[in-house]
């Protein structure tokens, strides 16, 4: 019996490579393009990479390191706008260079510029262009994006930003991010909230100078 139940199937297996091998050869110039259509976006990918997004990746790195410049000696509105010389600014670099990754990382920067000068608006827009998944750079931007938030007085997405900041763990920025997070909690009359954001300080981040005073908001939240 079990003979014959697997003479069974091994007929059932040639029958469907049979049917598979008859399918292929009727089928065969489908697949053949379709062979070549897969091969062609491979390698328009790998021509996109190689000879328009690299170049374009280096343009931007040179261009935001002369912005960078500026940025450094608080002129903000010059690493923005650029200086009608050889600096064009991170404004116009995340436009021309979006696409790259230094493109982002301008678009980061003129946020930061536009935070500086006081259009929190404009900051909140360059600043949700901005994603990485750099563990330090990541949070620090989502955390001035909370910033922004506070200063437009729309503390509930304030609220949100910081605790997204808070998620990646970093050590430096989570505690700053989560005491931001539950001192706006605590404006939207968010106890629970507030109370779940400084504890996690206190058993998480213990370490941490944020920590320090973190018994009196959590006693403030308690009521």
């Amino acid at each position: 019996m079990a003979k014959e139940v697997k003479k069974e199937e091994a007929v059932d297996v040639q029958e469907a490579i049979s049917v598979t091998g008859q399918w292929i050869i009727r089928n065969q110039n489908i697949l053949m393009w379709c062979l070549v259509g897969i091969l062609a976006v491979i390698v328009g990918i790998m021509m996109f990479n190689n000879y328009y997004l690299k170049p374009k990746a280096a343009e931007a790195q040179d261009e935001i390191a002369k912005a960078v410049v500026y940025f450094a000696q608080d002129n903000y509105e010059t690493a923005l706008n650029g200086d009608d010389a050889d600096c064009i600014g991170f404004e116009a670099i995340a436009q021309k260079y979006g696409i790259t990754r230094p493109g982002k990382l301008a678009a980061l920067y003129a946020g930061i510029c536009y935070y500086n000068t006081g259009d929190y608006e404009q900051a909140v827009n360059y600043l949700k262009k901005f994603n990485a998944d750099d563990l330090n750079i990541a949070p620090a931007a989502e955390m001035k994006l909370g910033d922004a938030y506070v200063q437009l007085d729309e503390t509930e997405k304030a609220a949100k930003a910081f605790m997204k900041a808070a998620k990646s763990d970093n050590n430096v920025i989570a505690p700053i991010a989560l005491k931001k997070a539950g001192i706006a909690y605590m404006a939207l009359d968010n106890n629970k909230a507030a109370n779940k954001a400084f504890t996690e300080i206190k058993n998480k981040y213990p370490q941490s100078s944020e920590a320090q005073d973190i018994d009196k908001y959590i006693a403030l939240t308690e009521k």
